[in-house]
């Protein structure tokens, strides 16, 4: 695990981790994180459709219609989520990440104001030179390259990927291209400066929430025409993102003990978004500066680590919003430029006693505020209230293999700019950021050189959660609803690789992994209903995953996977529920060795079952447009060249 140049075992991490690596990132279809970010317990990961994506740690997608909300992202050394606290996650080609660590629950001594959790998405910091294709149902075609390689004092990474797909329903194609570019350039022992850039050109249509009756009757259809409003189809609805990234980060000592680190960043994107209800234009500029200064110094008997720094961001957006004719856009409904500025200074200690005892205790002090011009009205802000964020974790190793740790902190999320000002196109300013403590306890134990156990224990209270509701129109809207409960479970069990003297079977591993949830609103009153004791919406009691890789004939790989996901309730009154599922994905590698080249061909499976389902559900939709159905069963199979 390494949390900004804060490595540590995980055994010894006092944080709620996970990460997934080798071949739980091999079990994702070619064009989505979506199967390795479901198999680590806490998390889940849902597709409305290819590209429309939520991602969810221990339930907190109830306020995200579609992206990554309350959970911040960075790549590599960089900050990917805005500063308003958006992300476009379906920006990113899979094929780009070598790694995910996830932090579940605030984490807002190191990395700021969210309640949800963290992910570090690491790509490559090895040699590579690799071309793939794959082709698949439904119109899927995809391929990439990429390249890296030590030049002297650089480390050079390129990587470029095309990827297009009809996909299931109609009005649902995806095509996404991107370019990465990374130099690491180590000018001198220990100083490392690099330079990132990254371009996307992604292009999704939406084909927007079914009924049940709907879906029974055609679940590959798009939204029908209802009354006054048009079908999806008809509007041509979809999201046209051209994004722009481009960032230098510097590492470099002071003294034996102390060094510094700074990342400057610029993101620009250009947005269009034709709905049922009108056709949206959107132009973001994103500024980003992280700095920290670093002291480490190693006694007798005792590790001390401390980091003083900041982080901060700066947004500015303008929305067009124009009548919708049919995908092009007619009369202006209205514009509004809208600025927001967040940050938060922090300080973190760690310390490390005996190799027995580990201790990470942080705080940090938050702020966001939005400023805001409206045609024919006058300007406005409105700053949050500044949030002071403690955490404090500790971890004792029984032994080598056996440790238990503990963890309190508080956690802080403010209105993300689609919920600040959301498709209704009116500035809420009543809304107000969420907050709350978590409380959590747990073991990882290491039972010989073959099994591998962890549990956890969370207890986390949300004050003022953020909730999405839907009017006749299909726009979002948000409220803020009272009080949660939120107490969970989590299970990890992996073993090694087991050896088998046979001449068919040679390796076998497993691993399996469970959340089990009791969320529940405490305090929950709309107009004159009380959802006071109501289960949360769109989480789910228990998910459970797990994962058989065999090696066949000292050559073939083969991955087994199952996901299962138990009934949840679609809207606050818990009226409506979604069904249970279980999913199988099957995925086989045949290597062949070709002079100095490697060929490894790879077929997938996904949903080989066959099961009607759905995979992403839209909470709280008005009139019952619930359902956006998953795929059945379908086929990749593609060829990776290393050279």
């Amino acid at each position: 695990m390494d949390a900004y140049q804060k490595p540590t075992r995980f055994i010894a991490s006092t944080k709620s981790a996970a990460i997934a690596q080798g071949n739980i990132l091999k079990l994702n279809a070619p064009d989505r994180l979506l199967e390795s970010l479901n198999f680590l317990p806490g998390t889940r990961m849902e597709e409305r459709s290819p590209g429309s994506y939520r991602l969810a740690i221990r339930g907190s997608a109830l306020r995200s219609p579609y992206g990554v909300r309350n959970v911040k992202v960075y790549l590599d050394e960089f900050i990917f989520s805005d500063a308003t606290g958006n992300t476009y996650l379906n920006l990113l080609d899979p094929s780009l990440i070598n790694k995910i660590e996830l932090y579940k629950g605030p984490e807002g001594g190191d990395f700021g104001a969210v309640t949800g959790g963290t992910v570090l998405l690491k790509t490559s910091d090895s040699e590579r030179k690799t071309l793939e294709i794959n082709a698949g149902s439904y119109g899927l075609f995809r391929y990439g390259a990429h390249y890296a390689r030590d030049f002297g004092q650089h480390s050079l990474q390129f990587f470029h990927s095309f990827h297009t797909a009809d996909s299931y329903r109609e009005q649902s194609a995806l095509q996404r291209m991107n370019f990465f570019l990374k130099d690491k350039i180590t000018y001198k022992k220990d100083h490392e400066l690099n330079l990132m850039f990254l371009f996307s050109d992604l292009k999704y249509e939406t084909p927007g929430g079914l009924t049940e009756a709907q879906m029974n009757d055609n679940r590959r259809q798009a939204r029908p025409a209802a009354g006054a409003f048009p079908g999806a189809s008809e509007q041509q609805a979809g999201i046209y993102n051209q994004t722009f990234m481009g960032g230098i980060s510097h590492r470099f000592p002071l003294s034996e003990s102390w060094s510094h680190f700074m990342v400057f960043q610029n993101t620009i994107t250009s947005i269009k978004n034709p709905f049922i209800t009108n056709f949206e234009k959107r132009k973001e500029e994103n500024y980003a500066f992280r700095t920290h200064l670093n002291y480490e110094k190693i006694l007798k008997n005792m590790i001390l680590q401390t980091r003083i720094g900041f982080e901060g961001g700066m947004n500015t957006t303008q929305i067009e919003n124009f009548d919708n004719n049919k995908g092009v856009p007619g009369n202006l409904q209205n514009a509004d430029k809208i600025f927001a500025r967040s940050g938060f200074i922090f300080l973190s200690q760690k310390a490390e006693i005996g190799n027995r005892l580990f201790i990470d205790a942080a705080l940090s002090l938050n702020g966001m505020e939005y400023q805001w011009k409206v045609p024919d009205a006058a300007d406005g802000a409105v700053q949050f209230n500044n949030q002071w964020l403690p955490d404090f974790g500790i971890t004792y190793l029984l032994s080598e293999r056996f440790s238990i740790r503990g963890k309190i902190g508080k956690g802080n999320s403010a209105p993300v700019l689609e919920e600040f000002r959301s498709s209704t196109q009116e500035i809420n300013t009543f809304l107000k950021p969420e907050y709350g403590w978590n409380k959590e306890l747990g073991f990882r134990k290491q039972l010989g050189t073959s099994f591998y156990l962890e549990a956890s224990f969370f207890d986390f209270r949300l004050k003022d959660a953020i909730v999405r509701r839907q009017n006749e129109a299909g726009q979002e809207f948000f409220v803020n609803s009272g009080s949660t409960a939120q107490q969970g479970i989590e299970i990890t069990a992996e073993t090694k690789k087991f050896k088998i003297n046979s001449s068919f079977l040679n390796e076998i591993r497993f691993w399996t992994s469970a959340a089990f949830y009791d969320f529940t609103f405490e305090e929950y009153r709309k107009n004159d209903e009380d959802y006071s004791g109501n289960k949360i919406t769109g989480v789910p009691a228990s998910t459970i995953q797990n994962l058989l890789s065999l090696k066949l004939a000292n050559i073939m790989n083969f991955h087994l996977s199952h996901f299962y996901t138990s009934s949840f309730y679609l809207n606050d009154a818990n009226s409506v529920a979604s069904e249970p599922s279980l999913i199988g994905n099957l995925v086989f590698e045949y290597p062949l060795k070709l002079n100095n080249s490697i060929l490894n061909f790879k077929v997938q499976m996904n949903n080989i079952y066959n099961t009607k389902y759905v995979l992403g559900y839209d909470i709280n939709a008005f009139g019952g447009r619930f359902y956006n159905p998953a795929p059945t069963r379908s086929f990749t199979a593609g060829m990776t060249i290393h050279f």
